[in-house]
């Protein structure tokens, strides 16, 4: 029986499915597509045995990662951006597309170490307008993030990657493969790592058509998938990882009143 694999529908996990849609791998696993926070819910559940999840539904759980490869940025990521109306330090309110919740964690994070401020979060649709219309600040992940054009905008816009090197001098990571330990053998792993490397080489084919499917330019696409993303995790990733989780446990018991993460 194929193991069921739970992938993202954004363009930043395209790379690492390429070789299962497209290449040696393709029949090898039965794919899914979900947004980050279903993956990690139907992994939990049981419905998949593979997911690519947000670092932040890693902690405490039993799962085991594909060690070496995920999701990850050092500085700007454009992907996962916080647009405020208001000046950072009046920010009360905060509308979040929660789909990733280690984004929403990053978020709290950032606002509170960098900033001083704790807001509420409040879940909402992937709107700009009328999530700035329910709160003072609004954060947008995935593609939506990345329809933005910072400078059309009459807002301040933060870019979550390079607010967190900036306070660390480490890189970010969002998500890692991970799954039930009897699930991740060697044949898998492999298995992942030759999808990514076989995505990596055709980054032209991948340009050409997701910018059709996605409506974005072939520049965009092929800048974000080889300067903004990193896919290959190594021991600065690990730091990062460590210390992102350390300071989202402290955000998590400081926030129990928030909703919507």
């Amino acid at each position: 029986m194929k193991p069921r694999v739970c992938a993202v529908s954004y363009l930043n996990t395209v790379p690492l499915v390429w070789g299962m849609l497209h290449g040696e791998q393709k029949g090898m696993f039965e794919l899914v597509f979900r947004v980050p926070a279903e993956c990690a819910d139907m992994l939990s559940a049981g419905e998949v045995d593979i997911g690519i999840l947000p670092v932040y539904e890693l902690a405490g759980k039993p799962f085991q990662t594909v060690p070496g490869l995920g999701i990850a940025c050092r500085g700007e990521v454009r992907s996962i951006r916080l647009v405020s109306k208001v000046p950072v330090g009046a920010i009360r309110t905060l509308a979040a597309d929660a789909s990733s919740r280690t984004s929403v964690q990053l978020a709290r994070v950032v606002l509170e170490r960098r900033y001083g401020v704790r807001p509420a979060v409040r879940r909402h649709a992937p709107d700009l307008p009328a999530m700035l219309e329910a709160a003072d600040a609004a954060l947008l992940i995935g593609d939506p993030a990345l329809r933005i054009v910072p400078e059309e905008l009459p807002y301040k816009v933060y870019d979550l990657g390079a607010e967190w090197l900036s306070m660390t001098g480490l890189p970010m990571v969002f998500a890692m493969w991970a799954g039930r330990a009897e699930a991740i053998t060697p044949e898998v792993v492999e298995a992942f790592h030759s999808s990514w490397r076989f995505g990596m080489e055709r980054m032209e084919e991948i340009a050409a058509g997701e910018s059709g499917r996605r409506g974005f330019s072939p520049g965009l696409v092929r800048e974000y998938l080889t300067s903004n993303i990193r896919h290959r995790l190594g021991e600065e990733e690990e730091r990062g990882m460590q210390l992102f989780l350390e300071y989202a446990a402290a955000a998590s018991g400081a926030s129990s009143g928030t909703s919507g993460s």
